[in-house]
C-alpha cells in the first residue's frame, strides 16, 4: 500500500517553498514549450515524485555521447501533446520538485494530500487549435503552482507570505512564458536549426571566451526572463541577474559559480570551462 511522503520532506521556510516552486514551474515551461528529453528517463507515476524525490534524469543532463544511446528524444510540448490522449482517463499536469513534469492520473486520496492540477485536461486537446489548448493548460498550471505554494506557506505569518509572493511574482507566469518564447521564435524566423544550444558560449571580437551568464547579460545578448526557467547544475536554484552563473562547454549546463568555485577574476583565465562532471568524465 502507499504511503504518503514524510511531513519532514515539505518544504517549510520560504526560501524551501520558493525553491519548490522555482522548480515545478521551470519544469511546467519545459512540458508546454520546447525543450529536449529522453523518453527513456521517464519513470512510473508515483505519489512521492510529486514530493522531493531524487531527480530524475533528463536529457539535457546527460553528455553528449551519453545522449547518443537515448531510444527516443522528443520536444517536451509534442510528448507532452501526445501524452494527453482524449481517450484517456481524466489526466493531469504535474510540474515536480526536480524541475521535471510528468502526465499522470490524479492522486486517489480524499481529500488529496497537496492540492491537485486541473482535471481531464486531455479531453479538450482535440476539440481546440493546440496553441488555445496549450495556452489553457499554462493557465491552469499557474493557479496549481500558487495553490500548493500557499499550501506550503500555510503556517508562515503575515510578512513570509508577503515575501514568498513577491518572490514569486517577480518571475513571469508559465502562460507569459510560453507566450514570449513563441513570440521571439516568430521574430527570429522559427527555432535555431544549428543543433546548438541557446544557452552556448559567446567570445568577444578578440577571441576571448565569455562563458559567464554576466558577462552574457552585460553585452545585452539576453535577459533575466528569458532565463528565468534555468536552474543550476549543481544546487538546482534558479537563476538570478545578480549572481554570477558560468557555463560548462562540454555538456552545456549553467552552474552558480560559487557551486563550482569560480570567481568572475577566475573565469577570465578560463579558455575553456568544464564542469566538476565533464572533468572526471575526461580523466
Amino acid at each position: 500500500m502507499e504511503t504518503a511522503a514524510p511531513v519532514s520532506s515539505s518544504p517549510r521556510t520560504v526560501s524551501e517553498i520558493y525553491r519548490d516552486y522555482s522548480a515545478r514551474r521551470a519544469g511546467l515551461i519545459r512540458a508546454l514549450t520546447s525543450g529536449t528529453r529522453s523518453r527513456r528517463s521517464r519513470s512510473p507515476p508515483l505519489p512521492s515524485c510529486r514530493s522531493h524525490a531524487p531527480p530524475l534524469r533528463r536529457i539535457s543532463r546527460l553528455t553528449p555521447r551519453a545522449a547518443s544511446f537515448c531510444l527516443t528524444v522528443l520536444a517536451d510540448v509534442d510528448e507532452f501533446y501526445a501524452f494527453c490522449d482524449p481517450e484517456k482517463e481524466n489526466l493531469c499536469l504535474y510540474g515536480l520538485p526536480n524541475g521535471s513534469w510528468e502526465v499522470s492520473l490524479p492522486a486517489e486520496e480524499v481529500p488529496p494530500e497537496m492540492p491537485e492540477p486541473a482535471l481531464g485536461i486531455n479531453f479538450a486537446r482535440d476539440g481546440m487549435k493546440r496553441r488555445d489548448w496549450l495556452s489553457l493548460v499554462a493557465v491552469h498550471s499557474d493557479a496549481w503552482l500558487v495553490s500548493v505554494a500557499y499550501f506550503y506557506a500555510a503556517r508562515l505569518n503575515g510578512n513570509d507570505r508577503k515575501r514568498l509572493f513577491n518572490m514569486i511574482n517577480d518571475h513571469p507566469s508559465v502562460y507569459e512564458s510560453m507566450v514570449d518564447r513563441k513570440q521571439r521564435e516568430n521574430k527570429s524566423g522559427g527555432v535555431d536549426n544549428s543543433g546548438k544550444s541557446r544557452h552556448s558560449t559567446k567570445r568577444s571580437s578578440d577571441g576571448k571566451m565569455k562563458n559567464s551568464r554576466s558577462a552574457v547579460v552585460e553585452d545585452g545578448l539576453e535577459d533575466d526572463e528569458e532565463h528565468s526557467e534555468t536552474l543550476c547544475g549543481t544546487c538546482s536554484g534558479l537563476y538570478s541577474l545578480n549572481e554570477f552563473w558560468i557555463g560548462c562547454d562540454s555538456c552545456e549546463r549553467w552552474f552558480h559559480g560559487k557551486c563550482v568555485r569560480i570567481t568572475p577574476a577566475k573565469a577570465d583565465q578560463i579558455k575553456q570551462y568544464k564542469c566538476p562532471d565533464c572533468s572526471k568524465k575526461s580523466r
